[in-house]
């Protein structure tokens, strides 16, 4: 549910030579469905195989072969469509997207056009605390996607891989809500995120499994606001499509590159082109791929081996059903049961597995404290060693045991942190590595006075100047602590020397 003490961001502005702009940003961005099987055939999806490897016939558009549907690639879009919180069409039906590429075998992708899947929904993305921007979904519809031409294998041939012909997608499309090159970054973050959590999308965007079109266009201030009112595209200019960015800063990059290019020529007394255009990372600039296409181009037509897709209510709410925990409600739910902090929240539910390690570890513990250890010392160490949390050299039992030693009060914080490095590096049972190796915390006070007696003793002139300024106490502490190879009680240590100066 959104919560209405959010903060909406402020909206970029970008100044020109002469005039104040701002930016105007809808996504299309496609998520490869997560699915063993192709959306009309049963070819594997299987990333990495040899080329023209995981193809079958439809999808080569041998003569005769007609597509079947793939009911799982329904489904995952249905889950899809309610974890973005959107209206789901029980009648939907497929169109043909005319033209023709190398790599597109059919002369046609099969696709939804005037009858999606999914209707709309919404985004809510975060830019910081208590700021956020809802992002509003206009669509999502299925569709197969095209293979890949190759053209540096060969100075004078190209070549032609059909693996990913066929494969499903969903294409999520939102409307012009987006008005930064940051919030254009975190609402694809945001999104990945939902489809990872939902398991319709693995989000890889190196393999090419989540790619966005970013449509951008530049107004002048109050121009957004008077679209709002009116739903009057015209109000926000003339957009462009960069294609394919598959990185959430070259997004932000092409985006503020793109913007600047658009207000230098409407500065100039220009007019912008309805376009596509491709960004080049190496360069830094967007560049024109080919002339912006209307749903007319490409002779758009109801797809004739396809019946209109109809689905049953009760099968989707089976699906509602089984949704699991979404990111913003699990986010939530860690700040009430656990008592951290919005920030801590957004770090450990940034992935299910991330989430799932630290409730494994917080269960029966204190929160806080679960938090603490997760996100400092065991995420700064993953982080160090370039590891994922799903590659964990320390289980979240064995964290889970080391918080248990410090609650009973067998090791202290220092030990603790000697402990984990162990238990990181070798493995073992954090119990048992504390008997094996004499790493008890010495809780005897009449040791742990002994020792703050000879700490004193040995330091008359200190002593006068902790006396005179009690925040000096804390070097007896530390002198105790180091006597003791850290193995003293910090709090008896702490008590004792107050104590013993007459603090």
């Amino acid at each position: 549910m959104l919560d209405l003490t959010y903060e909406t961001p402020t909206p970029k502005v970008i100044q020109g030579a002469k005039h104040d702009w701002e930016l105007v940003i809808g996504m299309e961005v496609h998520a490869q469905v997560a699915s063993n099987a192709k959306l009309f055939s049963g070819a594997s999806t299987a990333f990495g195989a040899e080329p023209n490897a995981n193809v079958a016939f439809v999808d080569a558009a041998m003569p005769g072969m007609l597509p079947v549907i793939n009911e799982f690639c329904v489904e995952q879009a249905v889950r899809t469509g309610l974890g973005l919180k959107a209206e789901i069409n029980l009648t939907s039906a497929f169109d043909r997207k005319n033209y023709f590429y190398p790599d597109l075998p059919q002369g046609y992708q099969i696709s939804q056009l005037y009858h999606p899947i999914v209707g709309e929904g919404e985004v809510l993305v975060e830019m910081g605390p208590g700021v956020a921007r809802l992002v509003r979904i206009e669509r999502i519809h299925l569709e197969q996607d095209a293979g890949k031409s190759i053209h540096d294998m060969d100075p004078a041939m190209s070549f032609v891989d059909l693996n990913r012909t066929g494969v499903a997608l969903m294409e999520i499309v939102s409307r012009p809500d987006i008005r930064g090159p940051e919030e254009a970054a975190a609402y694809v973050a945001k999104l990945r995120q939902i489809l990872r959590y939902l398991g319709t999308c693995d989000g890889n965007m190196q393999n090419g499994n989540l790619r966005a079109d970013v449509n951008v266009s530049v107004c002048r201030p109050g121009a957004y606001e008077r679209y709002q009112e009116s739903q009057d595209f015209s109000h926000l200019g003339t957009r462009c499509e960069i294609k394919n960015m598959n990185s959430m800063r070259f997004i932000q990059q092409a985006i503020d590159f793109e913007a600047r290019r658009q207000i230098r020529i409407l500065e100039a007394g220009g007019t912008i082109d309805q376009e596509t255009r491709l960004y080049d990372p190496d360069k830094g600039e967007t560049r024109s791929m080919r002339s912006k296409e209307e749903a007319h181009d490409y002779r758009y037509f109801p797809c004739p081996d396809l019946l209109p897709l109809e689905i049953e209510q009760a099968w989707v709410d089976d699906i509602a059903a089984a949704l699991p925990e979404l990111p913003d409600a699990k986010k939530a739910r860690f700040v009430t049961d656990y008592g951290m902090t919005d920030y801590d929240a957004a770090v450990l539910t940034a992935d299910t597995e991330s989430a799932a390690f630290f409730e494994a570890v917080a269960t029966g513990r204190d929160g806080k404290q679960a938090a603490n250890w997760v996100i400092n010392e065991l995420f700064g160490r993953l982080k160090k060693d370039d590891r994922e949390i799903t590659d964990s050299p320390i289980t979240a039992a064995q964290l889970g045991t080391i918080l248990d030693l410090i609650a009973k009060g067998d090791i202290n914080g220092k030990i603790a942190k000697d402990l984990f490095e162990i238990a990181y590096t070798e493995g073992g049972d954090p119990a048992e590595i504390v008997e094996a190796r004499g790493m008890k915390q010495v809780t005897d006070t009449g040791a742990i006075e002994a020792a703050v007696d000879q700490v004193i003793a040995a330091n008359p002139d200190q002593v006068e100047k902790a006396k005179a300024n009690p925040k000096l106490a804390g070097w007896f502490v530390g002198q105790v602590m180091k006597a003791t190879g850290g193995k003293a009680n910090p709090k008896a240590v702490n008590d004792l020397v107050t104590a013993k100066l007459g603090l």
